[in-house]
C-alpha cells in the first residue's frame, strides 16, 4: 500500500496591524465595550483613509464621491464587523466593502442624471450664472491629462467582476490569493478575470478611438435597458 508524501504546510502570513486591530475591535463590540471599540477603531481608520480614498477615486473621479463613498465604507465596517473572519486579512475584506460601495454610488449618480431635469433660465430668459470653479489640485490636474483620460474610461468599460479584480490587485495592490478569498473564487478565476481585464485595457489603449466608441454604445444599451 502506497502512502502519498506528505505536502509541507504553507507557513501562515504575517499578521498585518489592521487585521489585529479589526480582530480586537470585534472582540470588544462582542464584550460590550464599545466606547473602547470606538477608540481603537479611529486608529484603524486613520491607518487606512489615504489609501480609501485613493481607490474611491479611481472609481467615482470626484474628489467629494469618494469623500463619501469612503465614509459609508467605514461606517459599514464597524457596523457588521462582527462578521469580519479572522483568518482574512482586514484589508482585503475593506476594500471589497468600498468597491461594492462605490459601484452603489456610481450606479446612483447615473440614474440621477438621466431623470435630472434642466435647470431653468433667468425670468429675463438669460442662463443662470456659471458657479465659480474651484481650483484644481495637482492631483487633479494630473488626472486630466489625456491619457489618464483615455484609462479611466477603458477601466469603466471592464465588466463588473473584471473591473473589481483588476481594481484589487493592481490598485489596491492585493495578491490574487487575498482576492479569491475576499470574493469567494478559485484563485484560477480570479487570474482568469484578471488576464482579460489586462488584455480588454490593451486593446482600448491601443486604440483610443475604440474606447470612445464603446463608452458611447455602452450608454446608449444602458439607456434602451432602462427603458424596457
Amino acid at each position: 500500500m502506497s502512502v502519498a508524501p506528505r505536502v509541507p504546510a504553507r507557513p501562515p502570513s504575517a499578521t498585518s496591524r489592521e487585521s489585529e486591530l479589526a480582530a480586537s475591535i470585534k472582540a470588544l463590540v462582542l464584550a460590550g465595550d464599545r466606547d473602547t471599540a470606538r477608540e481603537r477603531f479611529a486608529e484603524l481608520v486613520a491607518r487606512q483613509q489615504r489609501r480609501a480614498v485613493r481607490i474611491a477615486y479611481n472609481y467615482l473621479r470626484a474628489a467629494h464621491d469618494a469623500d463619501e463613498a469612503v465614509h459609508d465604507a467605514f461606517v459599514k465596517v464597524f457596523t457588521h464587523i462582527t462578521s469580519y473572519r479572522e483568518e482574512y486579512p482586514f484589508e482585503v475584506w475593506f476594500t471589497r466593502i468600498l468597491v461594492n460601495g462605490c459601484l452603489d454610488l456610481r450606479k446612483a449618480r447615473t440614474r440621477r442624471l438621466r431623470w435630472a431635469l434642466p435647470m431653468s433660465s433667468q425670468p429675463d430668459g438669460t442662463p443662470p450664472p456659471e458657479p465659480a470653479a474651484k481650483q484644481p489640485s495637482p492631483e487633479d490636474r494630473l488626472m486630466s491629462s489625456e491619457r489618464a483620460k483615455q484609462i479611466t474610461s477603458a477601466v469603466e468599460q471592464l465588466p463588473d467582476r473584471q473591473r473589481l479584480v483588476f481594481t484589487m490587485c493592481h490598485i489596491a495592490e492585493h495578491t490574487t490569493s487575498e482576492v479569491s478569498q475576499a470574493l469567494g473564487l478559485s484563485e484560477a478565476t480570479v487570474r482568469v478575470h484578471l488576464f482579460r481585464a489586462i488584455r480588454k485595457l490593451r486593446k482600448l489603449l491601443d486604440h483610443p478611438r475604440l474606447t470612445s466608441t464603446t463608452a458611447v454604445n455602452t450608454a446608449a444599451l444602458d439607456r434602451e435597458r432602462s427603458a424596457v
